[in-house]
């Protein structure tokens, strides 16, 4: 049988294959170095942009107000203080935004104290970052001290996941966390001046000394990340549940876990914070200007109102639920591959998952910074399956390579 000889490739193409054959073959070989090297840059160019380009969020008033109660306790002076503190410490456009809304809450605030001071039980609970804050205030400029917050915590939060991938032999992988990042805006929580980078940084450092079975770093790392935002003892509270009901010796989560629930009633006390009901009426329903004595009565149909409108925002302004559900289906294939979770990862990797669902439900707002810490620690348990799978899918085109005969006959 006469059969037509194949088209001599031109050289351009004959290029463009060796290079593609040079370019595979060098990344397969040393991906480890490369893919680190590429997430340890793209960590550093975020912990600069963290430094050189803040973000001006209104919420630096409170938490400076709150690293100076000791030294101004009079609510006008403390007033007078967080105001010109950030007026000295960001560009005037800035303060405008954060001073004038023509007439609404930010202008009401500026010209209120007794108001403004009402509203700090909600942002004194977070008593770790408003001492670190306090502190560091005095060998710095209070916004300068924010925003030195903001850089250690982007330094720790990548140090301690490229430590996580090069234990688990997956450095190769940085480069996909990187990503994953990116999409969960992670430069936008380096930018802003709050305590949620910090808490994801320890939450991250206390999940990894549990996967290593450091019982000890466990529990107080984790309490750490509660003492910095203390809304992590939903998730903590389901991890104990997890561990208990699955019989998993974790001492170190379980202790964490204790110290925290003890340690939420009597902050919650000491800080006057509002309450349940009135902080999320604030956050998610209308925003009340004082919370003195604030007491609204409990409403089904507010609550309902709250979780629809804030899960519609969620699904269509923030990215936090399309991570969430990348983190599934990246379960869902490896299992289905036959690549499953060990015991003690998988427990965790429940834990998050439904310790992001059980936070939405129980304080329904949906700004992604508030879910950051549960969105990267599930890419990094799934990272030693995923090395596996590809490991396997290696050798089996190396067997397929070794059975192709060179000019097979018609």
């Amino acid at each position: 049988m006469l059969t037509k000889s194949p088209a001599a490739k031109n050289p351009l193409d004959r290029l463009t294959e060796t290079g593609l054959a040079w370019g595979e073959g060098t990344y397969a070989r040393l991906a480890a170095p490369i893919g680190a090297a590429a997430f340890a840059l793209y960590i550093l160019l975020t912990a600069f942009t963290a430094w050189v380009m803040p973000d001006a969020n209104w919420d630096m008033l409170p938490y400076l107000a709150i690293a100076e109660e000791g030294t101004y306790p009079d609510a006008q002076a403390l007033h007078d203080y967080a105001y010109s503190t950030v007026k000295a410490g960001v560009s005037a456009s800035d303060y405008k935004a954060l001073t004038d809304d023509g007439g609404g809450f930010r202008s009401h605030m500026t010209e209120n104290a007794a108001d403004f001071h009402s509203l700090l039980g909600m942002y004194r609970i977070k008593f770790l970052y408003a001492e670190i804050l306090s502190t560091l205030s005095a060998v710095m400029s209070p916004v300068a001290a924010m925003r030195l917050v903001q850089v250690f915590s982007v330094l720790l939060f990548g140090a301690i996941t490229l430590v996580w991938l090069q234990r688990e032999k997956a450095l190769a992988l940085a480069p996909v966390v990187g990503a994953v990042l990116i999409m969960a805006d992670f430069g936008d929580a380096a930018r802003a001046s709050t305590p949620d980078l910090l808490t994801s940084a320890l939450l991250l450092g206390g999940l990894y000394a549990y996967v290593r079975g450091r019982e000890a770093a466990t529990a107080i790392l984790l309490f750490l990340a509660f003492m910095v935002r203390p809304d992590n003892i939903v998730f903590l509270a389901i991890f104990a549940v997890l561990l208990v009901a699955f019989r998993q010796k974790a001492w170190g989560a379980l202790a964490g876990f204790a110290a925290s629930f003890v340690a939420y009633f009597a902050i919650s006390h000491w800080a006057q914070h509002p309450g349940w009901w009135p902080h999320l009426w604030f956050s998610s329903i209308e925003q009340h200007y004082n919370m003195d004595g604030f007491e609204p009565a409990f409403s089904v149909t507010a609550y309902l109102r709250a979780f629809a409108t804030s899960l519609l925002r969620a699904v269509n302004l923030n990215s936090w639920v399309g991570v969430s559900v990348l983190a599934l289906a990246g379960w869902f294939a490896a299992a289905r591959a036959g690549f499953r979770l060990d015991r003690r990862a998988g427990i965790l990797f429940a834990a998050l998952v439904l310790g992001a669902l059980a936070k939405f439900t129980v304080f329904p707002i949906h700004d992604t910074r508030i879910y950051f810490p549960h969105l990267i620690p599930p890419f990094l348990l799934l990272a030693p399956p995923l090395m596996t799978l590809w490991a396997a899918v290696a050798r089996d085109q190396h067997r397929a390579a070794l059975h192709v005969i060179p000019g097979d006959k018609p």
